[in-house]
């Protein structure tokens, strides 16, 4: 898994480096088919003063792209706010995953499957 952090109109520090990776560690326990993994975090300068530091998120999975993106007063906030709705996604297409994987199997009649069982 590739991860990249960058920041625009921003400073990228350590500590919140570090933040973010511990943050993602939840989403790489849900699901660990994760290929590459985008953060932007961005300070952005706005008139007012309220919801100025917006994270994104670019998360690349087999088959799928997730964005998300957040913004809050504080960058902490919005980070914590982007992991929990990236979270939600990430968990709804793995279930969607594995009803898939497992619909066929279910949608199989019993007189088709004993047919071709007992088939010379």
């Amino acid at each position: 898994m590739n991860l990249t952090i960058s920041g625009h109109h921003l400073e990228l520090t350590p500590a919140i480096r570090e933040y973010v990776q511990g943050k993602l560690e939840r989403i790489k326990r849900h699901f660990d088919h994760v290929i590459d993994i985008a953060v932007i975090l961005t300070v952005d300068k706005l008139p007012e003063k309220e919801k100025r530091q917006k994270a994104e998120i670019n998360l690349r999975l087999r088959g799928k792209d997730i964005h998300v993106e957040s913004i809050a007063e504080d960058l902490y906030a919005a980070i914590d706010l982007l992991v929990d709705k990236l979270d939600r996604q990430v968990i709804k297409y793995k279930t969607r995953v594995q009803d898939h994987q497992h619909q066929a199997i279910k949608h199989i009649p019993d007189t088709a499957a004993s047919a071709a069982a007992h088939a010379p």
